[in-house]
């Protein structure tokens, strides 16, 4: 099961590996389209949620116009979503990953190409972030 995950921890404060994180999804060609505040959000709807929980939607209009010719109802699974979260004081990023998402959604042979472009770049990001 910890296959499908792709994490790591960072020894940056989280708004610091928030930022980088940013940074590091332009670099590599896709673009930050929306950034969820889980924890803000938990919070203000009286959760008492202690930790920290950015995600991150980010897309690259290529990959995704190519995923979405091969199998329509793929676009439930759009934009890709890269998180960075504390757990008991420690900073982590991560994801899951593009091909287990892809591959448990469509039997479709051609994606298997593109996500796996896209788990390529999606990784870097966060190599590059933490």
């Amino acid at each position: 099961m910890s296959d499908i995950y792709y994490i790591k921890d960072s020894d940056k404060r989280f708004e610091q590996a928030v930022a980088d994180l940013e940074t590091a999804i332009v670099s590599n060609g896709f673009g930050v389209l929306h950034i969820h505040d889980l924890g803000a959000t938990l919070r203000k709807k009286g959760v008492a949620f202690e930790e920290e929980c950015r995600v991150s939607e980010c897309c690259n209009p290529e990959h995704a116009g190519k995923i979405l010719a091969s199998d329509m109802r793929l676009n439930m699974a759009l934009p890709c979503r890269i998180s960075v979260y504390t757990e008991k004081g420690q900073t982590h990023i991560g994801m899951i990953k593009p091909r287990s998402i892809l591959a448990g959604l469509s039997s479709n042979p051609d994606l298997e190409s593109t996500a796996s472009e896209v788990e390529s770049k999606t990784i870097a990001m966060i190599d590059e972030a933490k």
